[in-house]
């Protein structure tokens, strides 16, 4: 990786980003990952998820140099920005979650089954337990801590000491398969 001269200014450091210079995207971090991630703390108050969300402002950056518009501000000011409305999304959606939660919790407690529907239950859970072993070890862990486990995808990432972004990967593909290995056994509709 060809360093930069610290001379350079932003703009030049954009325009070599667009040429996919890793050492300007070096410099650019050095510059502004400290103010990004102390925005990202600030708002999200976990170090972890401040850490992501630098990385993923960082990323778009790499990948899209040229949504950076130097005449309607600074990139201190393109990134600050960018980060703040990460955290807010971030924030909603965690907040968003826990009220889904509650209240799925909620509805199951207080709907009863019959023993019809509770012999359906437990036979659609031993596909759904013999189609999880089908799926490679990560996913599968993964998937059982979020999903009977009860746990967030946050913890789920630090038990199993794996980025919280990788955690929701190998859920979201996970439960792709998933459905498609019931939905081949035709317990889940065709989508």
């Amino acid at each position: 990786m060809e360093t930069i001269n610290s001379q350079r200014t932003d703009e030049e450091l954009v325009e070599l980003l667009s040429e996919g210079h890793e050492g300007a995207f070096a410099e650019v971090y050095r510059r502004h990952g400290g103010p990004v991630f102390g925005l990202a703390k600030r708002l999200i108050r976990d170090t972890d998820l401040a850490q992501e969300i630098v990385q993923e402002v960082m990323l778009r950056l790499w990948n899209n140099p040229e949504k950076f518009d130097a005449s309607r501000g600074s990139l201190r000011s393109y990134l600050l920005s960018h980060t703040h409305g990460r955290s807010v999304d971030l924030i909603r959606s965690e907040s968003a979650r826990r009220i889904r939660e509650e209240r799925d919790a909620k509805l199951a407690v207080q709907a009863g089954l019959s023993l019809e529907e509770e012999v359906w239950e437990m036979a659609l859970a031993d596909h759904v337990r013999t189609a999880l072993n089908e799926l490679d070890e990560g996913e599968r862990k993964a998937i059982e801590l979020a999903y009977f486990g009860g746990y967030t995808y946050r913890e789920v990432a630090k038990l199993l000491d794996t980025p919280e972004g990788t955690i929701k990967s190998r859920i979201r593909s996970g439960l792709q398969r998933l459905n498609g290995l019931l939905v081949k056994s035709g317990l889940a509709p065709v989508s």
